[in-house]
């Protein structure tokens, strides 16, 4: 499980005990999976995990129709835990530079020209589609506060670069015609 997991999890944990499908929806909702690697179906995972780990108990279970949901609570190590990564993840850089990309780049060359144009335009088909989806978000977000509009910044400046490195490629592929 990564720490992104156990951390989102905690994270809503120390706001309210919750079940497992509150979580999942907070995630799906949120579009947390855009934002960090969590994916919306690693929370039930998570949870087991944190459970066995002592970091969360069960606080009670909830019967909806035949179903038998579990409320979690993070426990005083889970709290302690929840420090301890969002102090780890706070002094790491926001961003790597490590790329599948970079990797492709190198043997660029060996490729159809038309083909590496293609795939280009779909990359930078996507990046506009995430400054859209980012400045659709940052517009649902009426009043922010200074930390989430420096995030939203920040997205910007990185979405920023990528297109810039995606119109270089292309600038730079032999027999380029402007």
């Amino acid at each position: 499980m990564s720490s992104s997991a156990r951390m989102l999890v905690l994270g809503l944990l120390q706001q309210r005990p919750m079940h497992g499908y509150e979580i999942n929806q907070l995630t799906v909702e949120g579009e947390l999976d855009r934002w960090t690697p969590v994916l919306p179906g690693s929370v039930y995972y998570a949870l087991s995990r944190l459970e066995k780990d002592g970091l969360v108990r069960t606080e009670a279970e909830e019967r909806t129709g035949d179903r038998l949901r579990k409320v979690y609570a993070i426990t005083e190590e889970g709290r302690a835990e929840l420090k301890r990564l969002l102090l780890d993840a706070l002094g790491r850089p926001p961003h790597g530079v490590q790329s599948a990309l970079a990797l492709a780049a190198t043997w660029i060359h060996l490729l159809p020209r038309e083909e590496v144009l293609a795939r280009l335009a779909e990359a930078e088909a996507e990046v506009a589609a995430a400054r859209e989806h980012t400045e659709r978000g940052r517009a649902l977000k009426a009043e922010i506060s200074p930390l989430a509009a420096a995030l939203f910044d920040n997205a910007a400046e990185i979405l920023d670069a990528d297109e810039r490195l995606l119109r270089r490629l292309r600038e730079l592929l032999p027999g380029h015609d402007g």
